[in-house]
């Protein structure tokens, strides 16, 4: 169901209340439009920031939290791709063609997996109404990421004008694949570690920005994705602080969340998730411990860097008139990544020379040698940090980062789509530290801009019709007015939801990219008012209910090029 901007001059009424210079194209007064930064996070979950809930050392982003608005109920899509997708684009992701993951390229229209050609980047239309618009960190959202191929998908086709960073989805944190500067491929420098080098690179791009003219950046991290990757003194700055384990750590978030007023007093810590062993029965706490350290040192770097951004910003003069984002791009990350058994390193013989394998490079995948010629292990007992480990933090503290939800990322469920949101604009929202709980999703964030800057939305684009973008302004909520909305939508892999109001239906394939005639109606109905945690299944007992939205769900997925789907019988 789509819904339109809030009104222009409902917004100019609204905003007029505070300081805000807000440019409307029928506004008559002559203001500088602001910047807009939008920074987006790899794989963490809903509880990893201090302002949600976190240890993590976080000042920077919680002091964004502070000086803004938190946004506790908003949503993104499970995944990466569809994610970046649905971000850049103000449409659901099947809409962009973005359907599962940028590698995966299926016939199926809503997953041909390559940004549509009818659909417009945020950057297409802030460049066309004269902004700057550069990129540092990761694209993920085209087919071809291959030096000599199709480029016509990749960051300066698609609206930005300098851009630095990786095309593909995930690697090594010291030495990336597909690591491009504007279009052409680079190599990691002496001392390279990927985070740090897009906060830089961010600083750079700001500080070299001219006076006097506007800027869309886009800022996409990869922390904290697998490998778990980052440089040893950030990492022994977390020693002992997990010592009592994953159940001591979600109590202790649940009761800051709480404290926080971040979740409601109906809201419930879930159980453990069935295959997590109580941490007093854990056999490798020292590799655990680690695994969460290295996770939480991750988060840490970006955050330093977050910092040397935002102080950049006010160097210039220009905090004050930029309204920054903060958004995570999936739920905690429950994938296994390596083996279960230590990994044997090959002869000196058997050794091949860096670089490594194309798919390696491309797709993510454990190189067999890091670019000083280490054997690079995966897998259970392998400690994480160095250019030599490639292994993940695991379901064990992904339900940890998920805190107080159930499930991970790929999944409709709640640990799989809830994301902190932070919008912090000091000349535009005078709340300071103010909580929201509208429901809002990724597709709001090319309305709430074009509300904000006045921007005209295109209907054609390079010759191509232009889908209408399908979010609902958020401004009505800077000043803490209802953000009226009817529906948001779900679908990844065959795990499907749908929210209107406070009733949520939703439903888990049982097998990955596998639909079967027993999932069309194993839905799950939840109150999210009395019940957030998603705990108590009202599916038997309100089957008129379920009937209504699951009707309302299939008319959305329809619409939204959810379906015809891969996963099932065509």
């Amino acid at each position: 169901m789509k819904n339109t901007a809030t009104n222009k001059a409902f917004t100019l009424a609204l905003l007029s209340m505070v300081s805000a210079p807000l440019l409307a194209q029928n506004s008559s007064v002559n203001l500088k439009r602001p910047n807009i930064l939008v920074i987006l996070t790899d794989d963490m979950g809903y509880s990893d920031i201090g302002c949600f809930g976190s240890e993590i050392r976080t000042p920077n982003i919680d002091k964004l939290a502070n000086n803004g608005v938190r946004f506790t109920h908003f949503y993104n899509t499970a995944r990466c791709s569809p994610t970046r997708a649905s971000l850049l684009t103000g449409l659901y992701p099947h809409q962009a063609e973005m359907g599962h993951l940028a590698n995966s390229n299926y016939e199926e229209v809503g997953y041909r997996d390559d940004l549509s050609k009818n659909a417009v980047t945020m950057a297409e239309v802030f460049k066309g109404a004269g902004y700057s618009t550069y990129m540092a960190g990761k694209w993920h959202v085209c087919k071809d990421i291959s030096p000599n191929g199709d480029k016509s998908n990749w960051p300066l086709q698609r609206g930005f004008q300098r851009f630095f960073g990786t095309l593909n989805g995930s690697g090594s944190f010291y030495d990336p694949g597909t690591l491009v500067s504007n279009n052409t491929f680079v190599a990691p420098g002496k001392n390279f570690y990927y985070t740090n080098a897009i906060s830089d690179t961010t600083v750079k791009f700001i500080r070299e920005h001219p006076k006097g003219k506007p800027f869309f950046f886009y800022v996409a991290f990869t922390a904290a994705h697998w490998p778990l990757h980052a440089p040893e003194n950030e990492v022994q700055k977390y020693k002992g602080t997990y010592d009592k384990g994953w159940d001591y750590t979600r109590e202790q978030r649940f009761n800051k969340l709480k404290k926080l007023g971040i979740i409601s007093k109906e809201c419930v810590l879930t159980e453990r998730g069935v295959k997590i062993p109580a941490w007093k029965d854990e056999q490798m706490k020292e590799w655990q411990l680690r695994r969460m350290e290295v996770y939480a040192a991750m988060i840490d770097v970006m955050d330093q860097g977050i910092g040397r951004i935002v102080a950049e910003l006010d160097k210039k003069g220009e905090l004050e008139n930029t309204v920054i984002f903060y958004m995570h791009d999936n739920g905690g990350c429950a994938e296994p990544v390596g083996t279960d058994k230590m990994e044997i390193p090959l002869t000196a013989e058997q050794k091949i020379a860096h670089p490594m394998p194309y798919d390696s490079i491309f797709y993510g995948k454990k190189p067999e040698y890091s670019r000083d010629g280490q054997f690079v292990r995966g897998g259970r007992g392998v400690m994480a940090g160095g250019p030599a480990s490639w292994v993940a933090y695991g379901e064990e503290w992904a339900n940890v980062s998920n805190t107080p939800y159930r499930l991970y990322k790929r999944f409709a469920h709640e640990g799989g789509i809830a994301s902190p949101l932070i919008v912090s604009w000091p000349k535009g929202i005078s709340a300071k530290g103010g909580l929201r709980t509208d429901n809002s999703h990724l597709i709001d964030i090319m309305a709430t801009c074009l509300d904000i800057t006045g921007i005209e939305y295109p209907k054609t684009f390079n010759g191509n019709a232009i889908q209408s973008f399908e979010g609902t302004s958020l401004v009505p909520a800077f000043l803490n007015k209802p953000v009226n909305r009817e529906s948001i939508f779900w679908e990844h892999e065959g795990n499907r939801a749908i929210r209107t109001g406070k009733w949520k239906l939703v439903a888990r394939a049982q097998k990955e990219k596998k639909f079967t005639s027993a999932d069309e109606k194993s839905w799950e109905l939840y109150d999210m008012n009395a019940d957030p945690s998603e705990t108590i299944d009202l599916a038997r007992t309100m089957p008129e209910k379920v009937n209504e939205l699951a009707l309302l769900w299939e008319k959305e997925a329809q619409r939204t090029k959810a379906k015809p789907w891969p996963w099932g019988t065509k």
